[in-house]
């Protein structure tokens, strides 16, 4: 009996890199799939083709698994609901939701236009958000349903040139935490990972500098394959106490991310002004600042 038997898993970007290795791990699973892949560039643009979503079909079914295709965008509310539909067209329902999808526009924030901006946010964010309210009210029916969102360090912790994609990963975060929230009490459970992987969408990070390149070769070592055991987890019933968290797949190391909570605090009896608040407020909180650091600073050991 595998985890996800008799399951229907949508699994959007799923024509490769993570996104076809959770797809296959379902699939080994048990669950059915709809591979969701526009077939489209890093970038988001480009000729649109099939083939990358038809390849993981494929390789389901050689696999003696079952799967359907979807070339649907998750950035328009009417196609996140066909990708949903096609789930029910093809399998009779759907139980689980991986948002995956997404695009990169790097650039340094004091030259990212707004299309750059929105474009990001339209697929990572919007695209998280469709996809799953097309899914809510099924999963409402049905008294279960789990999704599994993918977020990032570079919203968790920070990065350089990533504004839009540090804005929508971390959005997701509070999307998430907020699904837990408000359909907790219809058996829907709503989690996160920030994947660590080399694949197409770490393919294209600057590596000009002896540190990046260091960086690099570390993301390299590490196969988008390993995040997919813990998203099977996730989705199935034997994670059906977790939810509302944020998780990291790290080559074989696993993490649980804590959410965002007082670390210290000050009280004055007479209220705050600004020369106070120079001279006694910010000196007692100066200590428990978050420092200005990236994920490559926070993980700054090999992968293991």
């Amino acid at each position: 009996m595998g985890l996800l038997d008799g399951k229907v898993a949508i699994v959007t970007g799923a024509g490769g890199g993570i996104g076809r290795e959770i797809a296959l791990a379902m699939a080994l699973a048990g669950a059915k799939v709809v591979v969701n892949d526009i077939g489209a560039s890093l970038t988001g643009v480009g000729d649109l083709s099939a083939t990358p979503g038809e390849q993981t079909k494929l390789i389901i079914e050689q696999r003696g698994g079952k799967a359907a295709t979807n070339t649907d965008s998750v950035a328009d509310w009417s196609s996140a609901g066909r990708i949903v539909q096609s789930a029910l067209d093809a399998f009779g329902r759907v139980d689980i939701v991986v948002n995956n999808a997404g695009i990169l526009r790097d650039q340094i924030f004091h030259k990212m236009s707004p299309e750059e901006w929105l474009a990001v946010i339209n697929v990572h964010l919007n695209g998280s958000f469709f996809v799953s309210r097309a899914a809510a009210e099924h999963f409402r029916k049905q008294g279960a349903g789990a999704f599994v969102h993918m977020t990032s360090t570079s919203g968790l912790i920070g990065n350089f040139g990533q504004a839009n994609y540090s804005a929508a990963k971390l959005g997701i975060v509070a999307l998430s935490k907020s699904i837990a929230l408000d359909m907790q009490r219809f058996g829907v459970r709503s989690n996160c990972i920030a994947p660590f992987a080399w694949s197409r969408m770490t393919s294209s990070i600057q590596a000009d500098s002896p540190e990046q390149k260091a960086r690099v070769a570390k993301l390299q070592a590490m196969g988008p394959e390993k995040n997919a055991p813990l998203a099977v987890y996730l989705a199935s019933d034997a994670a059906r106490e977790v939810n509302g968290q944020i998780f990291a797949a790290r080559h074989n190391e696993i993490f649980v991310f804590n959410h965002p909570r007082p670390v210290r605090g000050a009280h004055r009896s007479e209220g705050w002004t600004p020369d106070s608040i120079a001279e006694h407020g910010m000196p007692s909180l100066s200590a428990h600042l978050a420092p200005l650091d990236r994920s490559s600073d926070v993980f700054s050991w090999d992968p293991v």
